[in-house]
């Protein structure tokens, strides 16, 4: 029986230099401009910050300011309500979203205006540029779907509410207006405003204007204010959906089925690694968050499922880092009857499948690098990789650890940090250190999909021994650019084997 282990498709935290850029979630710079005219504008920055920009703040609002704009708008907001109107509307009945008004009059020629009832509409989002001047005032309103102008004009609007715009509104307040459609001669298109409500009323600004939100730990510990300052970081978040939807899709299509197993579990089991505990008052004893759905799932096969998966939530109490999150989301799949072979077949599906769905195509430039995602996919064993990239033959070392650290470190020693040395020396058997040089010379070498075969059996304690060859087992991983993908093995079924593991 074989289980196939796809780890970390999403985290929490992003991870900048990640796989979600092979598959499209990339994004790229840029300023969102939709305001009419030449006059300067106030806009909110919606470039990526620099990958090394460290910067404890993240805008250059101090404290002191940040409360004196919100005392400002809490009036504001009692204004609102003396006026009897309600800042914090229940409801706005919309006709159209930001793109679909973009795309119903992608033809309207510049300065054209369409009047009638029939191109009446009502749209609301978030105010993130305004500018106002004399009789005339334009905002720039986003929606989760794109931006479109707010063209308003003294005259057209009822009793006060042009001078309501000017006092009273903010970016960052969301708005729902109601009006007809123009394209100016400019050629923004444009809503022309016969009434608006302020649907609720921002009390704090959003991040400076010129900088965006650059604080990389909150970026990723506030993502609503990231997604506000930077909104093609929500094309990450439907690129995922679209990613996880088209997984269920496809491991559906062979038949497997997906169950949910338990979060909170008596033991820790299924990998090496420091479980979270927390404590079952009704219980009076410690549970564990599960570091694997593993145990479980393989209880299933035996329960008489013979195809299952499951894409769950994994916590581990370790290490964090942009590459390593203490909480994230993995799919584990397992399949009786079949062995390590299958289950690159359908890795290979997998991915595919996801980039297509994602991106249109299997071709794809990642960091100046083209990523050929054709399959049939480099399948390739460790030593053959290790030989490869090195030069050195570790079949040829036989069983003699010394001699082996002794030739690594006279043919690759020379320009290693002295953490890598110390790997090196501390590695207790030759399996060990065939991993070890692997990881550290050819790991970030396989750009192009690679499935890297036959570990050694000391690293694989869960995976079957290799049919053919002695001390090395049916395993797996996938690398694409460097990273490792997935993760999976040949299950060891033997019971003997099993208890002289546990």
């Amino acid at each position: 029986m074989e289980g196939l282990r796809v780890w970390r498709l999403s985290s929490s935290i992003a991870r900048p230099s990640g796989l979600r850029q092979l598959f499209g979630l990339g994004s790229s710079s840029g300023l969102v401009r939709c305001l009419d005219g030449g006059a300067s504008t106030t806009t909110t920055n919606t470039r990526l910050p620099s990958r090394n920009r460290l910067s404890s703040t993240s805008t250059s609002t101090s404290t002191s300011d940040r409360e004196a704009v919100r005392a400002i708008r809490l009036k504001k907001v009692e204004q609102l309500r003396s006026k009897g109107l309600e800042p914090y509307a229940y409801k706005w009945d919309r006709s159209h979203s930001a793109r679909e008004l973009q795309e119903i009059y992608k033809n309207l020629k510049n300065g054209e205006e369409m009047d009638s009832e029939s191109h009446l509409v009502s749209i609301a989002g978030r105010i993130v540029a305004r500018r106002a001047f004399g009789k005339l005032a334009f905002l720039t309103l986003r929606d989760d779907s794109g931006t479109v102008q707010l063209y308003c004009e003294k005259e057209r609007l009822l009793n006060d509410q042009f001078e309501q715009l000017k006092t009273l509104v903010d970016i960052g307040d969301i708005l729902g207006a109601s009006g007809s459609i123009k394209r100016t001669e400019k050629g923004e298109l444009s809503v022309k405003v016969d009434s608006f409500s302020i649907l609720t009323k921002s009390l704090l600004p959003l991040p400076d204007k010129f900088h965006g939100l650059t604080d990389i730990d909150k970026r990723y510990r506030q993502r609503y204010v990231d997604m506000i300052a930077n909104p093609e970081v929500a094309d990450i978040f439907r690129k995922r959906a679209k990613i996880v939807s088209e997984i269920r899709k496809t491991v559906e299509s062979q038949g497997f089925v997906e169950v949910e197993t338990p979060v909170l579990q008596g033991a820790a089991g299924g990998a090496e690694a420091r479980p979270f505990v927390t404590y079952h008052n009704s219980l009076g004893r410690d549970l564990y968050l599960r570091i694997a759905t593993e145990l479980h799932l393989k209880r299933m096969l035996v329960g008489g499922f013979e195809k299952v998966y499951e894409i769950g939530r994994i916590f581990r109490n370790e290490g964090i880092s942009t590459r390593h999150n203490p909480e994230f989301t993995t799919i584990e799949m397992y399949e009786a009857y079949s062995d390590y072979q299958t289950m690159m077949d359908m890795a290979e599906e997998i991915v595919t499948r996801c980039a297509l769905a994602v991106h249109g195509k299997l071709t794809i430039d990642y960091q100046g690098v083209e990523i050929n995602l054709e399959r049939p996919w480099r399948r390739e064993t460790m030593h053959n990789l290790v030989k490869e990239v090195t030069g050195i033959d570790f079949t040829e070392f036989e069983n003699d650890l010394k001699v082996a650290k002794d030739v690594i470190m006279k043919t690759l020693g020379v320009g290693l940090d002295n953490k890598d040395k110390f790997s090196i020396e501390a590695c207790p058997s030759l399996g060990h250190l065939l991993n070890e040089v692997f990881e550290i010379f050819v790991e970030q070498k396989l750009l192009q999909p690679t499935f890297v075969l036959d570990y050694p059996m000391e690293i694989s304690p869960l995976a079957k021994p290799h049919r053919r060859h002695a001390g090395l087992t049916e395993r797996f991983e996938l690398f694409i650019c460097g990273r490792e993908l997935a993760n999976a093995f040949s299950e060891l079924t033997d019971p003997l084997d099993q208890l002289v593991l546990t």
